[in-house]
C-alpha cells in the first residue's frame, strides 16, 4: 500500500496518469481513486455504533489542565490530586475526541457525557525523583541547595462506555 501511495503522488506531482508510470497496470489507477474515498457516516449515532464495533477504542481527556490520549486499562501519572484518596473512582467529564483504529469522533469543544462514559480510579499516591535546585552568587561566598519531590497521583483508566441509545420511531 505505501508504494501505491506513493505512486499517486508521483502521478499528482508529474501530472501524469499512474499508468504512465507503471506502465501498463490499469489496476493502480482505480486503487489510487479507492485509497483517498472514506466512508462518513451521516449521523453522531452511526458514528458511535461504528466505534462501538471495533475491537479497541481511545478517548483524548483532558484532566488537570492537559490532555492525555487514553485506552482501557492505562495507568496515568497526574500532578497531584488533593481531594481524592486511594480507591476513589473519577469520571471523566472532558472528553474532546473519541475513536478507534479506522473512526474518529471529535467533540466541538467536547463530546457530551451522554455519549461515552470513562472513568479512572485511584491507584496511589507517589512521589518522584529527588530534584536539586543549586542557586549560587559568584564572587560572593553565596551557595544554596534547595531538594524536593513533586507529588503524583496515579490513575487506572476503566473501560470506554459508549452507550446504545434507543430511538422510537
Amino acid at each position: 500500500m505505501a508504494g501505491l501511495a506513493r505512486s499517486c503522488r508521483l502521478a499528482h506531482f508529474w501530472r501524469q496518469s499512474p499508468i504512465d508510470i507503471f506502465l501498463g497496470q490499469a489496476f493502480i489507477k482505480t486503487a489510487c481513486r479507492g485509497a483517498h474515498t472514506v466512508a462518513v457516516p451521516s449521523s453522531t449515532r452511526n458514528a458511535l455504533e461504528l466505534i462501538r464495533s471495533q475491537p479497541s477504542q481511545y478517548v483524548v481527556a483532558n484532566l488537570v489542565g492537559r490532555k492525555y490520549v487514553l485506552t482501557p486499562r492505562d495507568i496515568l501519572t497526574v500532578p497531584r490530586l488533593r481531594d481524592v484518596k486511594v480507591g476513589d473512582t473519577l469520571a471523566l467529564d472532558e472528553i474532546l475526541e473519541l475513536g478507534s483504529r479506522e473512526y474518529t469522533l471529535r467533540g466541538n469543544p467536547v463530546i457530551p457525557p451522554s455519549h461515552v462514559k470513562v472513568e479512572a480510579t485511584v491507584v496511589e499516591h507517589t512521589k518522584g525523583k529527588m530534584e536539586f535546585i543549586f542557586k549560587k552568587k559568584r564572587r560572593k561566598g553565596y551557595q544554596k541547595t534547595k531538594q524536593h519531590k513533586q507529588t503524583y497521583t496515579r490513575l487506572r483508566i476503566g473501560s470506554i462506555d459508549i452507550p446504545v441509545k434507543n430511538v422510537t420511531s
